[in-house]
């Protein structure tokens, strides 16, 4: 069974923007599409440390702000020719609640 952290509203984040959520693991990038679907990364690009929450969503990606980086939102995977990968963390919708699955917390923490 998994366990849900509620964030807060779909509402406290524009669409095809992103917040940051501050764990004690790290922080954590959770976007909203312009469908209002909603993802979570790891708020650091692979490649030069860019803070993707910053970056520009468009579809189902997100452009890190640093050098212009695309990654997918669904899977955390680099786009194009570009090489890498962010991890991903279950988010979804309850309502209009954004949730979190708190599992990657204790995965991060056995991992470190």
């Amino acid at each position: 069974m998994s366990d849900w952290i509620d964030i807060g509203a779909l509402e406290d984040i524009p669409q095809r923007g992103a917040r940051v959520v501050k764990t004690a693991m790290g922080c954590v990038a959770v976007f909203r599409t312009g469908a209002d679907e909603v993802y979570a990364l790891e708020n650091k690009c692979p490649h030069k440390g860019g803070p993707l929450s910053e970056g520009i969503v468009h579809g189902t990606s997100v452009t890190c702000p640093l050098h212009n980086w695309v990654f997918s939102l669904e899977t955390g995977q680099a786009q194009g020719a570009d090489k890498g990968q962010v991890p991903t963390y279950a988010a979804r919708l309850d309502g209009d609640r954004i949730l979190l699955e708190t599992s990657f917390l204790q995965s991060r923490m056995a991992a470190e």
